[in-house]
């Protein structure tokens, strides 16, 4: 079964896509379905415009908050690696 290439939407759209559901007295699943998205993508676009409105952030903003705080859980677990490395190659070599 080949797989569907994933669709990328620009944040205007999804801001007002969002609009358009709130403005509207449609159900989610209609609305989803009039713009061709799965109406569990939808709602993620809602919780993204509210975490927006709440933080003061932009998707951009978000997105690179959530990549940094991605990369800094990488690098302590580098930093614990490497400090549990070292401990044991100085206990090795008296």
């Amino acid at each position: 079964m080949a797989r569907k290439a994933r669709r990328k939407f620009s944040l205007q759209f999804k801001r007002e896509a969002v609009r358009l559901l709130e403005a509207s007295e449609k159900p989610v699943s209609v609305i989803a379905t009039e713009l061709g998205v799965h109406v569990n993508v939808l709602k993620s676009w809602v919780e993204l415009v509210r975490v927006e409105t709440k933080s003061g952030l932009t998707g951009d903003q978000l997105e690179e908050l959530k990549q940094l705080r991605k990369d800094k859980a990488r690098l302590e677990m580098e930093v614990e690696i490497l400090g549990k490395a070292t401990a044991f190659f100085a206990k090795r070599n008296p």
